[in-house]
């Protein structure tokens, strides 16, 4: 077998260079994400530096890290504990909606731009990433909070949604028919459906048929099941993501246990690879032209994403420093809207040109508001009481 120097070499120096970028966030107490994604940009085209030997693993390792991401975070809880969650957060999936891609559609509008590119600005300005915000609540240590599983769910209902939407986009930018449309999203919103109820009801023998005393054979026989079931997730133009949280959902107890604790090396691992992966798959030339509406429209759906998280959190009893944590989560965008710009990029420039930096600025801003929410000076001044 043929050894690629240039491979190792690059992505070791990738690697080395995360280390350090990791241990002065550590330092300043400070989520690594905004250092991996510079990082990221650095090594892109228009960056400083280029790593072509290393990119395909790079890009490759980055839908691993999601996948791992969200596995993980489903072994935090129980499919019967968070379907009650869900059932009581649908209202929130309404008003997510309302204040969250109403405020795209409108810049859309306002600059001009069709039903499609309205649709797809409606789109980036949505959904939130859940890889993104499922690092951060790591970082954080948030993931026992009261707030998380309304913030899961809140993902989890975007999540879904993009299974409809994304199938609907794709076929209208691509110039197909609305009957087409309609029936790939009929299929995408069914399967996924179809893999919840599956999960609800026969879930709970999952962990017995993956249980196994090696710790080898268990983490093989998880890994193995969740990029089976993340695969068909995008089959159906579902989320890898939500198929990952899917099984991680489905195993509880001590196998849930012994899978999380082999899995948090390897998921820390991949998860700053796809950070880096956002990072590269970004032109930095396209940061500039559109900057002032990208800030604007950032700051307005910063405030309108923290709105909906808040609510959310409060269907679920949580209180007020508990609705601000939760808010200022969920600000992130991140791959969902990467995607969408891909989808449209090359027939709607103007969307592009807006949602690349728009996803560098909450990418950074994110992190920002989820860590001064939770100081509680900065909850007296926004007149939150930090107890409670």
């Amino acid at each position: 077998m043929q050894v690629s120097v240039a491979l190792l070499l690059q992505l070791g120096l990738v690697l080395s260079a995360l280390t350090l970028l990791g241990s002065l966030a550590r330092r300043i107490q400070l989520s690594p994400i905004p250092l991996y994604l510079i990082a990221g940009l650095a090594l892109g085209e228009g960056g400083v530096a280029q790593v072509p030997a290393a990119a395909e693993f790079l890009q490759t390792g980055a839908t691993i890290g999601v996948v791992l991401l969200l596995l993980t975070l489903g072994l935090q809880f129980s499919v019967a504990e968070f379907a009650v969650s869900m059932r009581r957060q649908l209202p929130s999936a309404g008003v997510d909606v309302l204040l969250n891609a109403v405020p795209g559609a409108v810049a859309g509008w306002l600059l001009g731009m069709d039903p499609v590119g309205m649709l797809a600005m409606a789109g980036i300005t949505y959904v939130s990433s859940s890889g993104m915000v499922s690092q951060l609540l790591t970082d954080l240590r948030r993931l026992g909070n009261r707030e998380t599983p309304a913030v899961l769910a809140v993902l989890v209902l975007e999540d879904f949604s993009m299974a409809a939407y994304l199938p609907l986009l794709t076929v209208l930018a691509a110039g197909g028919s609305a009957a087409a449309a309609v029936l790939s999203m009929v299929i995408a919103v069914g399967a996924l459906t179809l893999a919840f109820v599956a999960s609800y009801r026969w879930g709970h023998h999952m962990g017995r048929l993956l249980a196994h005393p090696d710790p080898e054979l268990l983490l093989l026989r998880v890994l193995g099941l969740t990029l089976v079931v993340a695969a068909l997730a995008e089959w159906v133009h579902a989320s890898a993501a939500v198929g990952a949280f899917l099984v991680g959902l489905t195993l509880t107890g001590e196998t849930a246990e012994r899978a999380r604790m082999l899995m948090i090396p390897l998921r820390d691992l991949f998860a700053a690879v796809f950070f880096v992966a956002v990072g590269l798959a970004t032109n930095a030339e396209k940061l500039v032209p559109m900057l002032p509406v990208a800030v604007a429209l950032a700051l307005i759906t910063a405030v309108t994403k923290v709105a909906a998280g808040g609510f959310a959190a409060r269907l679920d009893g949580v209180g007020r420093p508990g609705q601000l944590r939760a808010g200022t989560a969920l600000v992130m965008r991140g791959e969902f809207s990467l995607v969408i710009i891909g989808l449209v990029g090359a027939t709607y420039e103007v969307v592009e040109d807006i949602a690349t930096p728009y996803v560098f600025i909450l990418a950074f801003l994110g992190p920002a508001l989820a860590r001064a929410a939770g100081h509680p000076r900065v909850a007296g001044m926004l007149g939150v009481r930090p107890s409670g």
